[in-house]
């Protein structure tokens, strides 16, 4: 009879299962859709469904009460082996209480390295030291370079501001100990990827006055996030629907990140969340018009200010603040950041706040090195190595970051 029970328990875990997949399929098709400029949408397609199904789960899991549709998803995407190099020496530390990964060249070098810090994206809810592994890999051995690999902790357990204290924490113990792994003082430049590039551009502005640290030498911001006010740029509007990033699950993790209620979407999405006076302020650096015609030929509609919702204004307010948004920071700190490399994909959700910091470093004067890849996407660069599903855009980008790094 156990046998029998446990027979039919396990059959119908098969079946809810297989449900479950078509379901999300379904869906997939439904909602999400990929250009024609994508090369090889059917691996896009499989990567977003893959996504969609371990988030379904995860808030199957949530809706039980035994974790956070996140944790979930981040404990299934965390699965997949690590893959190895026998030039790169990879070490798992703690600076404090953050793990790290310390990737190193193994061949001796007889003068200092440089210093690559690294934080990964993933919307502050998804990506970890494992996701982006083949991505330091890559960094150490194709510049030379010692990567150190922050493991910040993410939302919706940890809520802002604690990834950003968590960046400040390693970089400081990483400038504060660069003659222990090697690295040249006049050679550290901090990169990352969507919320990662976010936290290399805060940490950037806030160490502008460590003096009594070695100066940041360069920053590099991968498909950024780099503000959190507006939803309705040009791209927004553009690539709503494409996948690795929607406007529904980039309003997810904001929500998660910031605390806010999943309540107010379609004030946001009306641009109702902030006073007409706030918009008007942050006109100069957010407006459609800094944005090259260009990138509005597939379709942008303005969306008028109607009248503010003071409780959404509330309890949304901290988004204006320079660690949420550094492209809306001062021009006194804008103006003194370090020589730049941007970016920016096509097809992605958050490719304006590229175009837009661009230039606004540029107007300021600061360095910019800009690529634009034609065919990317969000999350592109998360593809690299990846099998049958690694997307040539993701070498691509990985090739003009080890450019720039090489420079130096």
């Amino acid at each position: 009879m156990v046998v029998l029970a446990l027979t039919l328990f396990v059959g119908a875990i098969a079946v809810f299962s297989v449900g479950l997949l078509l379901w999300v399929i379904c869906r997939n098709f439904w909602t999400e859709h990929i250009p024609k400029g994508i090369t090889h949408p059917v691996r896009l397609r499989i990567l977003s469904c893959l996504l969609q199904l371990t988030m379904t789960w995860g808030m199957i899991f949530e809706k039980l009460g035994l974790c956070y549709a996140p944790q979930f998803a981040s404990f299934l995407h965390d699965l997949k082996p690590l893959k190895r190099d026998p030039d790169v020496v990879v070490t798992n530390l703690h600076f404090g209480t953050i793990p790290v990964k310390l990737y190193k060249p193994k061949e001796p070098s007889t003068i200092p390295r440089p210093g690559i810090i690294f934080f990964h994206g993933g919307g502050t809810i998804l990506g970890s030291l494992r996701t982006h592994h083949n991505v330091c890999l890559r960094l150490s051995k194709d510049c030379g370079s010692v990567v150190v690999s922050v493991g910040y902790r993410k939302s919706p357990m940890y809520k802002y501001p604690v990834m950003k204290d968590d960046c400040v924490v390693a970089t400081t113990h990483f400038l504060k100990s660069l003659n222990v792994y090697g690295v040249d003082p006049d050679r550290v430049v901090v990169c990352g990827d969507s919320v990662g590039g976010n936290a290399a551009a805060v940490i950037c502005q806030i160490f502008l006055n460590q003096t009594d640290l070695p100066r940041i030498r360069a920053q590099i911001l991968i498909y950024s996030t780099l503000q959190s006010v507006d939803f309705q740029s040009p791209s927004y509007q553009q690539n709503a629907h494409i996948p690795l990033l929607t406007w529904d699950l980039a309003f997810y993790c904001w929500c998660c990140h910031l605390g806010v209620s999943p309540s107010w979407k379609s004030v946001v999405k009306n641009r109702m969340h902030l006073p007409p006076e706030v918009w008007k302020k942050f006109r100069k650096w957010l407006g459609s018009e800094n944005i090259p015609e260009r990138f509005k030929k597939r379709g942008y509609q303005p969306i008028p200010l109607g009248p503010v919702n003071e409780d959404a204004y509330r309890e949304t307010n901290t988004a204006m603040d320079n660690v949420c948004s550094p492209l809306l920071a001062e021009d006194d700190i804008v103006s003194r950041l370090p020589e730049t490399c941007i970016v920016s994909c096509e097809y992605d959700l958050l490719r304006d706040h590229s175009l837009l910091y661009k230039k606004r470093l540029e107007d300021l004067g600061v360095p910019v090195t800009w690529h634009h890849v034609e065919d990317g996407f969000h999350g592109a660069l998360n593809t690299l190595d990846f099998g049958f599903l690694t997307l040539p855009c993701s070498s691509r980008i990985m090739d003009v970051v080890t450019q720039f790094i090489k420079r130096f």
